[in-house]
């Protein structure tokens, strides 16, 4: 296990690209010109600058078959640094959105907050993106293989395997509440899970909701980008429902869910629906909308007031859901 700290001091953000006719090469030249951005501080005006409570680095895993980058916030003790030395620390695994771009970095101002306020220990998965030779399956591995491979090794970590929680945005939250399917079946048992502005289907219903023709093209141009994730997720022949929380067999008897919708998002209605999935199912649910917000406002407190009222709802959410 490696460790890192390097940050990007400054970044130009690239123009968003006509997605309808993007080659793969041109992808990959994107979203590694707007990461570089989003991990810049350059951005924090928009994305928030990272709690002083928390130490942040980025860590390399050895998980089956490849080696995979995690971003970790760890609470900080003012002077002594006493909390570095903690081995009962609650843990807490974070999927970040962007599905063909993003990464851990931009939801610094959230989980560094989370971390030095639960207190807790975040992992955040820098997830494979999707891409052509890349589908949400990988993705999705990536998501189960962290939780599994910290749980395991707890001790190394300085964290209590019986308080865990997931925590994921738009295709995060996909990742993540699949992550709590799968640890229904496999283990370890889950405190809870917080489901940002969830994409939980990407079948042929994933357009099939109002949320999506109201606010598809306004006020961003959010239609576009989910037939561009719709497109990479799943290969010709595979199966969409495997990896569409809305289509498990089975959802009772998982994690209490937390999921929260800004109510001016394509896929608003994805969370309202899987709330109601859950609640039908026994699955102990809490639905908070947050009228006029957009999507990902939660990664956007520069521009987006409400921002910090929801990260205080998961503050509290969590602080109640892994306590000892």
């Amino acid at each position: 296990m490696g460790e890192t700290t390097t940050t990007t001091t400054s970044a130009t953000r690239p123009p968003e690209p006509d997605l309808s006719a993007i080659t793969a090469e041109e992808l990959r030249a994107y979203r590694d010109a707007e990461n570089r951005w989003r991990a810049s501080g350059t951005a924090r005006a928009v994305l928030g600058e990272p709690d002083p409570g928390a130490a942040i680095t980025w860590q390399h895993l050895a998980l089956p078959g490849r080696d995979l980058p995690v971003r970790v916030y760890r609470p900080v003790a003012a002077g002594d640094g006493a909390d570095d030395a903690r081995t009962d620390l609650p843990l807490v695994v974070h999927v970040h959105g962007g599905g063909f771009v993003g990464t851990a970095a931009q939801c610094d101002w959230t989980n560094s907050h989370l971390a030095a306020h639960l207190p807790a220990l975040v992992v955040s998965v820098e997830h494979r993106l999707l891409a052509p030779d890349s589908p949400l399956a990988n993705a999705a591995d990536d998501g189960w293989d962290v939780l599994r491979h910290v749980v395991r090794h707890a001790a190394q970590w300085g964290v209590d395997p019986a308080r865990v929680a997931v925590f994921g945005e738009s295709c995060g939250a996909l990742i993540s509440a699949l992550t709590a399917i799968r640890a229904r079946r496999a283990g370890p048992e889950l405190r809870a899970q917080v489901l940002v502005n969830p994409v939980v289907d990407v079948t042929g219903t994933m357009f099939d909701h109002p949320s999506i023709a109201e606010f598809g093209h306004s006020p961003t141009r959010a239609l576009p980008q989910l037939r561009f994730v719709q497109r990479l997720a799943v290969p010709p022949g595979a199966d969409a429902a495997a990896v569409s929380p809305r289509y498990a067999d089975d959802l009772s008897g998982l994690a209490p869910a937390l999921v929260v919708v800004p109510t001016r998002d394509a896929v608003a209605d994805h969370g309202r629906r899987y709330t109601e999935q859950l609640r039908e199912a026994g699955t102990p649910v809490r639905l908070s909308e947050y009228p006029g917000a957009k999507h990902a406002f939660l990664t956007l407190p520069g521009v987006e007031p409400q921002a910090e009222a929801a990260r205080a709802e998961i503050l509290a959410f969590l602080r109640a859901a892994l306590a000892t």
